[in-house]
């Protein structure tokens, strides 16, 4: 066995976690980071992510190298290995490090390594908090749960503060001016965004059983934070949507007799339900126009569509109804929640709509109505 329960470790890992688990040490570094995101169910989204800033980390360090690491000899090198403790192969890996200037390992670095790099990151790369942040979570991650080396204390730099920043909400008016620019093949799914307050990943992973006609709701399946939750389906939509599904049926239905591979379940579903993916249920209710390779299992198959041209489809609206905000399909959930608030809809139930974990996330479309506070009338109003 190489899980154990441990009591209630938060701070080895990015989330609270109730167990260590140890992966292959047969692995390779990229192998066993997916072997723990998997154990412990992160989304497909955040180990890509997770993994980019890993590998820029260990890109940072070799071309980063100390000038006393690029001076020694590989005698020098070994010699150096054997005093601190290393075992044989990691004896052996500091003189290879020497002689080809390879990678250097994580384990061989920790909390002044990770320190350096954010530190980069801030100077030389002038990212914004909000990625520092994240860059941090990966290393952490890696660190405490992949290494088993948490990093302990990284003073200054450990978590950096996010100023408070106003969503961006468009006006109905102004909405109903996006929408009306939006070219044909993407007005279903624009609509929906706003309509629904969908986040736009969630959109696009809809199966075909996630939307009820009869009770006039969407179920979305493990949004962020892996959560379920419902939200509603606008009426007006009801006709658009059932010709839509008719013609996304015969789409389904050719892949079928093609042979096409299903739907790629998760890891639990697919193999208690083999045969799933390729029900129409599981089908997606904006699939993409072409077959694609899967990277995960390397099977050609049908996609949803692509977030990309969902964005773009977006953007160019924008421009043609001549709006001065910078709009994305997130700005539409922004102005549905903002919207029902001025529609007298309580917190808690947009609260639910949203899939806000805390209320206090819903509270800031309180600061972006038409009308703040309790309808308060400036003076020069009279």
């Amino acid at each position: 066995m190489r899980a154990k329960r441990q009591p209630n470790d938060t701070a080895s890992g990015g989330r609270p976690e109730q167990t260590l688990f140890r992966p292959n040490p047969r692995l390779k570094l990229k192998e066993q980071v997916r072997e723990v995101m998997r154990f412990f169910h992160y989304s497909p989204r955040t180990e890509e992510t997770y993994w980019h800033w890993i590998e820029r980390f260990l890109r940072f360090h070799r071309s980063h190298s100390t000038p006393h690491s690029q001076s020694i000899s590989p005698v020098e090198a070994e010699r150096e290995a054997k005093a601190n403790g290393g075992r044989e192969d990691q004896v052996r890996d500091a003189v290879e490090r020497v002689l080809t200037g390879a990678w250097r390992h994580p384990r061989e670095m920790g909390a002044a390594e990770v320190a350096a790099f954010l530190s980069h990151l801030t100077t030389a790369g002038r990212v914004a908090a909000a990625t520092q942040n994240q860059a941090l979570n990966a290393l952490v991650f890696l660190y405490g749960q992949v290494l088993h080396q948490p990093l302990g204390d990284l003073g200054e730099v450990a978590r950096v503060t996010r100023p408070a920043r106003l969503p961006e909400v468009l006006s109905r008016e102004a909405v109903n001016r996006l929408l009306d620019a939006v070219e044909a093949d993407y007005q279903l799914p624009v609509r929906l965004l706003y309509g629904s307050g969908l986040r736009l990943i969630e959109l696009l992973r809809l199966g075909v059983k996630d939307v009820d006609e009869v009770r006039r709701q969407i179920t979305v399946r493990e949004g962020k934070g892996q959560k379920d939750r419902v939200t509603m389906l606008p009426e007006s939509l009801l006709d658009a949507l059932a010709a839509h599904l008719r013609k996304t049926r015969l789409i389904y239905e050719a892949d079928r007799a093609a042979g096409v591979a299903g739907v790629r379940l998760p890891g639990a579903l697919a193999r208690k339900y083999p045969n799933a993916g390729a029900e129409w249920g599981w089908f997606w209710v904006f699939p993409a126009w072409k077959l694609a390779r899967d990277p995960e299992d390397g099977v050609t198959r049908r996609h949803h569509l692509l977030e990309d041209n969902l964005q773009r489809a977006v953007k160019a609206a924008a421009l043609k109804a001549g709006l001065a905000q910078r709009v994305t399909p997130h700005t539409l959930r922004h102005s549905f929640a903002t919207h029902l608030l001025e529609g007298g809809t309580d917190i808690r139930t947009l609260q639910e709509l949203l899939g806000h974990r805390d209320v206090t996330t819903t509270q800031i479309y309180t600061h972006v109505m038409a009308k703040p506070g309790l309808g308060v009338r400036s003076p020069l109003d009279g």
